[in-house]
């Protein structure tokens, strides 16, 4: 046998007497790179068996598989040990200098949009609405064919969609509605609702664009509402969001789950003669609302002939960009800290 083999036993013996001394891991890697990596003493010994009688070869092989074995268990066990004695050092306060100042604590801050959800969520709870949730992952019935949108329904067009399945049932939502669906099956009229969150939408990404945005939508059902009720609740909630009398006016639109439908525009609440903002208009576009179609009353399970509802839908990012002047709405998501420590 090659005298390599033949020093098996003195290797191990070296190798383990290198791995107790080691008195950092930095000593320990350089054992462990000296007997266990390529060009290693281990790397050197499997090398050689191809050399060696051909009786000789299994014998060998073990051998240097358990040099093998027993050097990387022993550096393991070494490996543990150093933790454990430096965790203890650190404990008894060893490397513990009480005269240094200590280290910064980095201070964190809320989203621009979570901070102005808040602000939305609270202001409706004082008028008495609740808040719910709902999946961002909606199946097609909730998202659209519950919201008066059938399959062929031309308004699909207008909201590409992210679809999570090949037979079109799963869909990343489009709009916070769907949750309005699933408060009428649960919930006895009347109630008042509001649900904010993420939506998501496959379009063109330019500075009033994104593929992922924010929305909060209302809905209230009970007996005899009307549009005087669905106006008095955007002017109270503007009010309250821009701490001033802020003018509404409503033109007609069209959305498959209101009959009447209305876009809402407000005075800008920036100028008074014109601005960027508003386009030179002293108008700014809003949001959308109506009364809510009787299809989509009866598709939540509410009886259309006794109760009326009306519903609006807001985008929360228009409404931080309107209230801090932001000209890109992709900056929400983009991720600059520079950016995001001004709120």
């Amino acid at each position: 046998m090659d005298a390599n083999f033949d020093q098996l036993d003195e290797l191990r013996e070296a190798g383990l007497a290198r791995v107790h001394a080691a008195a950092d891991s930095d000593a320990l890697r350089l054992v462990e790179r000296e007997f266990l990596e390529k060009g290693g003493v281990v790397a050197a010994l499997l090398a050689e068996i191809p050399k060696l009688a051909p009786e000789k070869r299994r014998e060998g092989g073990q051998g240097a598989n358990q040099l093998k074995t027993a050097i990387q268990n022993a550096i393991g066990e070494k490996r543990e040990a150093l933790l454990e004695a430096s965790l203890m050092v650190e404990a008894g306060g060893g490397s513990f200098d009480p005269t240094l100042p200590a280290a910064p604590m980095e201070r964190g801050s809320l989203h621009p949009i979570t901070q102005v959800t808040r602000e939305v969520e609270e202001i409706f709870q004082s008028m008495g609405y609740t808040v719910l949730d709902g999946p961002e992952v909606e199946l097609d019935f909730y998202n659209f064919q519950a919201l008066n949108i059938p399959a062929d329904h031309p308004a699909r067009e207008h909201q590409d969609t992210f679809w999570c399945d090949h037979e079109q049932n799963l869909v990343l939502r489009t709009q916070t509605s769907p949750v309005q669906i699933r408060a009428m099956e649960t919930l006895e009229p009347p109630f008042r609702v509001i649900v904010p969150g993420r939506v998501f939408r496959n379009e063109a990404l330019d500075a009033t664009h994104e593929h992922t945005f924010h929305q909060v939508e209302g809905l209230v059902v009970g007996e005899d509402i009307n549009v005087g009720q669905l106006i008095g609740t955007l002017k109270s909630f503007l009010t309250e969001v821009f701490q001033k009398e802020t003018d509404v006016r409503l033109r007609p639109g069209f959305f498959p789950f209101v009959e009447p439908g209305f876009e809402v525009d407000i005075r800008c609440p920036f100028c008074d003669t014109g601005c960027k903002v508003c386009s030179d208009t002293t108008w700014v576009e809003y949001c959308g609302c109506g009364m809510v179609h009787p299809n989509v009353l009866r598709a939540g399970g509410i009886d259309s002939e006794r109760w009326s509802a009306f519903a609006f839908g807001m985008g929360l990012d228009r409404l931080v960009m309107m209230r801090n002047k932001i000209d890109d709405l992709r900056q929400f998501m983009g991720g600059d800290l520079r950016f995001l420590e001004q709120f």
